[in-house]
């Protein structure tokens, strides 16, 4: 990519970043582009699809919701506490951006989507965690990563879509957390 091009994707990154942050994964293509000073032809031979510059702006999440699996399991929590810090990390990168769920939800099967790979991190990080706790002897038999990292998204979509802040979402996840753990004194 020449320079001018680079500084332009750079600067289109970044104002969609801000535009996201603000006005969720719907924002406006047209605001975008003008926040970074380009045309909006300028936008789409940069990212062709809304997806493509999602995408873009998710290049260091998926570093991030990897090394925060990592944290976690390196943490020695006991597993009702790793889990509890792990979908707090998970709710805090899922919910980024307003919309973000929904639009994590949907690629999460979808190859042809620009951010499949993303989600496949976030499936991947979350069977890690989930790894972690069956070896403790902890996880129930029968979970599946992927349902659960579907449900987790879904809180913070419904969060999102409600207004909630974290606090509220706790309760939530509390109840993910009690029907994937054994019981305490189950074998």
């Amino acid at each position: 990519m020449r320079a001018d091009a680079q500084r332009n994707h750079d600067k289109l990154v970044e104002a969609a970043q801000a535009a996201f942050r603000e006005n969720g994964a719907q924002a406006s293509l047209d605001d975008i582009a003008r926040r970074a000073g380009v045309g909006p032809g300028t936008l789409y031979r940069h990212f062709p699809t809304r997806d493509d510059l999602i995408a873009a702006v998710m290049r260091d999440w998926a570093e991030r919701v990897a090394a925060d699996a990592d944290a976690v399991i390196a943490s020695g929590l006991e597993p009702r506490e790793a889990l509890v810090e792990w979908f707090d990390r998970v709710v805090a990168n899922v919910g980024i951006y307003r919309g973000a769920a929904a639009k994590v939800v949907s690629a999460m099967d979808d190859v042809a989507s620009p951010i499949h790979r993303k989600c496949q991190v976030l499936v991947g990080a979350n069977d890690q965690v989930l790894q972690h706790i069956a070896a403790r002897g902890a996880l129930r038999d029968g979970v599946e990563s992927r349902e659960v990292t579907r449900l987790v998204s879904g809180v913070v979509g419904a969060a999102d879509q409600a207004g909630l802040d974290e606090a509220a979402t706790r309760p939530m996840l509390d109840i993910i957390i009690a029907g994937i753990l054994r019981a305490p004194d189950a074998s």
